[in-house]
């Protein structure tokens, strides 16, 4: 091989992250927290922030140039696989029972953060919005991340609980469904605007993707829900093959008309039918491979894009980040907190919630990547806001620990719910 030939500094950089994120993950479960934080930290300290403060050459040698745009690229490809998964897990029949408490919560949950957020980019606008980034899609972006809930990590910690069947979990999962199709929908629109030259552009754009999303709905939902009747005699193999092929046509569609590949692979996963056996199994195999194997690549891409010691130029950056730590903490666990109060639920039941939907996780990587990537906003600002997605999803764990404990003691006035049996293995992505 020449020594242009990226393959051999590949090969090592692969499984140099996977292992490194494995690590990460394996030290945060044993602390008791979701495997995603170990990812996420790892992904930080393989870049500026860390390596490549103390040993420059290393990271170099680990990550040299010609190596970053074939890293990316599977990571992007694992991104969209695992938006698939999403989508395909996002299943709506968890609000039944719980239609009205859950939409008020989401609501809560998306409009308190969505105003301080807001308020918060209009204070930041001036200092932090990249030149050239009008003042509405940077305002709309920055209300949006903060109003993410990670439903992934979500589930992941209710499992791990044994709370994913009680009447809370049922709830939490109700209202992060809501959360994450309204989440997602928003970000569609400032992907639209950002992306888009005009006002018209943006209009055809927005007019696009909702003729998509009708057109997978009535026109591709039936003819797969006809496919996955008779998938059962297929063979693992081509079920796999569909459901790849599928996800990957759908998110050149959604890249193609301008809301970005992500929105289509999501989509392709709500429509895909949760029956079947061979999809299951097809799902299974997709996850097993892409969650360990792609998405650590994804974490490393997003950890070389953030640059902490950056932040250590002015004391006023570190202000600002408390700031967005603040927005983020009051907007979304104090909105969810207040509107379960209001719907009858106890206060630790109340605070659960809160500090459930307060869980940002993967999720908000995978916009705030997209914001970036749109240059809606800049490399201080984004590392900033990863900062705030690691300490929100790392708080949840500890909190809804101290939480449960005293509301098992009776001290809420109020009995713990009785503890369900997780879902089968394959029933939910592993972040």
């Amino acid at each position: 091989m020449s020594s242009a030939d990226p393959l051999p500094a590949l090969l090592v950089a692969v499984p140099a992250v996977i292992l490194a994120c494995q690590a990460g993950a394996a030290v945060c479960r044993r602390l008791g927290q979701p495997p995603v934080v170990g990812e996420i930290a790892t992904g930080i300290l393989l870049g500026p922030s860390l390596l490549g403060w103390i040993w420059p050459q290393a990271q170099h040698a680990l990550f040299p140039a010609s190596v970053l745009p074939y890293t990316s690229v599977l990571g992007q490809l694992g991104l969209l696989a695992f938006m698939f998964l999403v989508g395909l897990e996002l299943d709506l029949k968890n609000l039944r029972g719980h239609t009205r408490v859950a939409v008020a919560v989401s609501q809560a949950g998306m409009l308190l953060p969505l105003t301080l957020g807001a308020l918060l980019a209009i204070a930041m606008y001036d200092g932090f919005a990249p030149d050239g980034v009008g003042r509405t899609p940077f305002i709309l972006f920055m209300a949006v991340a903060m109003s993410i809930t990670a439903f992934p990590v979500l589930a992941r910690i209710l499992i791990d609980r044994g709370l994913y069947g009680t009447p809370l979990g049922a709830l939490a999962m109700a209202c992060a469904a809501v959360d994450d199709v309204v989440a997602w929908c928003l970000l569609a629109l400032v992907v639209a605007l950002s992306s888009a030259g005009s006002p018209m552009e943006a209009a055809t754009t927005a007019g696009l993707a909702v003729a998509f999303t009708l057109f997978m709905l009535y026109a591709v939902r039936p003819l797969l829900a006809r496919w996955a009747a008779r998938a059962d005699r297929a063979g693992d193999a081509m079920v796999l093959v569909a459901l790849f092929s599928g996800l990957s046509l759908s998110a050149l569609a959604t890249d193609r008309i301008g809301v970005h590949a992500l929105f289509g692979a999501f989509l392709f996963g709500v429509i895909t039918p949760r029956t079947g056996g061979r999809i299951e199994v097809a799902a299974a195999r997709l996850r097993a491979f892409t969650v360990p194997v792609l998405l650590p690549l994804f974490f490393v891409h997003t950890g070389l894009r953030t640059d902490i010691g950056g932040l250590t130029a002015s004391p006023e950056l570190w202000l600002w980040t408390a700031a967005i730590l603040a927005v983020a903490f009051l907007g979304k666990w104090g909105g969810a907190t207040g509107a379960a109060r209001a719907s009858g639920r106890p206060w630790r039941e109340a605070l659960s919630i809160g500090a459930l939907m307060n869980c940002r996780g993967l999720t908000e990587l995978v916009v705030l990547n997209v914001g970036l990537e749109l240059g809606v906003i800049g490399p201080q600002l984004f590392t900033m806001l990863v900062l705030m997605a690691l300490v929100t999803t790392a708080i949840t764990s500890p909190a809804l620990t101290r939480l449960r404990a005293t509301q098992a003691s009776g001290k809420d006035g109020a009995a713990s719910p009785d503890q369900a049996p997780a879902p089968p293995e394959n029933a939910l992505s592993r972040p």
